[in-house]
């Protein structure tokens, strides 16, 4: 159950353009299938490859966890097909104005953290959606939650600047131990950095040694070493 070093599309932000639950792993579509494929071999869940609103920001603009996806308004049909095909789960699309899904909540299958500038009927249906208890809260006083940390259902790796206050909701809701790190040689924003599950996590491939050892602990995930040639073959 290791912690795995990956770029997609040319970035080390892996985290905006993919999203993983202990179910699937969605990946764009312009991603080559063998490198998507590895990707859901790492995390040993399905792969979906798809776009959303034919934007490739699928880590940004969702959200999900083992029971429910959500989704910008503006996906097409296409893609929620493609989506609904391969995800047993409630699939909501948020007819509202707010699109960035992905870095407005933080969820696992035991709880979400919502942006605080959610009112009481969008987190009621976020809720709903994800089937956890939704509260709103914020990380380092943000509350771009989801692009601030990165939540399992085995722990939790938030921004460097998490207060005691947050620390102590974090732990409540999501019910998973909370550790700070950084990602992609100290980039606060753990989410875009980062995707994982149960079984392992992918960290864009800038990461280094030391914040890998950080996830590893935070995530409960244990790193097995890989050959250089392996790890530079899917930068």
């Amino acid at each position: 159950m290791p912690v795995y070093l990956s770029g997609i599309i040319g970035s080390a932000s892996i985290g905006v353009y993919s999203l993983a639950t202990d179910k699937v792993v969605i990946v764009p579509k312009a991603v080559p299938f063998k490198k998507a494929e590895r990707l859901g071999e790492w995390l040993k869940v399905k792969l979906i490859q798809t776009s959303i609103g034919e934007s490739v920001l699928i880590g940004a603009l969702s959200c999900a966890n083992s029971n429910g996806i959500l989704l910008p308004h503006f996906v097409n049909d296409k893609e929620l097909e493609t989506i609904k095909s391969n995800f047993e789960g409630n699939i909501t699309v948020m007819e509202r104005k707010k699109t960035a899904y992905g870095n407005l909540v933080l969820a696992n299958d035991y709880g979400a953290i919502v942006d605080v500038r959610f009112r009481t009927a969008e987190i009621e249906e976020i809720s709903e959606s994800l089937g956890v208890e939704a509260v709103s809260g914020e990380i380092a006083g943000l509350p771009y939650v989801g692009s601030l940390a990165v939540a399992t259902n085995k722990g939790v790796v938030a921004h460097p600047l998490l207060r005691d206050s947050e620390r102590k909701l974090l732990e409540d809701v999501l019910k998973v131990p909370v550790d700070v790190g950084t990602v992609n040689c100290g980039i606060p924003y753990v989410g875009t950095g980062l995707i994982g599950n149960r079984y392992a996590a992918i960290a864009g491939s800038m990461t280094t040694g030391p914040e890998m050892f950080i996830i590893e602990n935070a995530l409960d995930i244990v790193r097995e070493e890989e050959t250089n040639e392996s790890i530079q073959s899917y930068r």
